[in-house]
C-alpha cells in the first residue's frame, strides 16, 4: 500500500500525515496508543499498516481508523519516513469533529511518549 485512501467528506472524516526521521518508532508507538483506545477493535495489523474500528460511546457508531507507515527511501540520503493517519465515519454526513479530535489525541499521546 502506497497511501491511505483520500477522504471524501471533510465533515465526517480527517486525514493527516507527518514526516519523521524516526517514523518506524513513531508508527509502533501510535499502534500501541490506538490499540488501547476505548471501544476500539483491531481489524488488521501488518508491518506498515494498522486498521481498527472505533465505536461511539452511546450509539456505537463505527469509525474506521487507519495508520500507515511509508518508510524512508534508503536510496535518498537524509530522507524521512511518513506516517499517514485517517479516521472516517462509516455513517452520517457529520461527525461533529470526533475524527479530527481522535487523531489529535493520538498525536498528543505520541508527543508525551517522545
Amino acid at each position: 500500500m502506497e497511501s491511505l485512501r483520500p477522504i471524501y467528506n471533510p465533515f465526517n472524516s480527517y486525514f493527516t500525515e507527518r514526516m519523521s526521521s524516526n517514523a518506524s518508532e513513531e508508527f509502533i508507538k501510535l499502534i500501541k496508543i490506538a490499540s488501547c483506545l476505548p471501544r476500539t477493535d483491531v481489524l488488521k495489523k501488518e508491518n506498515n499498516y494498522w486498521k481498527g474500528v472505533c465505536r461511539s460511546l452511546i450509539f456505537r457508531f463505527p469509525d474506521d481508523l487507519e495508520i500507515l507507515l511509508i518508510p524512508k527511501n534508503k536510496n535518498i540520503k537524509n530522507s524521512e519516513g511518513t506516517i499517514q493517519i485517517r479516521s472516517a465515519s462509516r455513517i452520517g454526513q457529520s461527525d461533529l469533529g470526533v475524527n479530527k479530535k481522535r487523531v489529535g489525541n493520538l498525536l498528543y499521546e505520541l508527543e508525551k511518549l517522545s
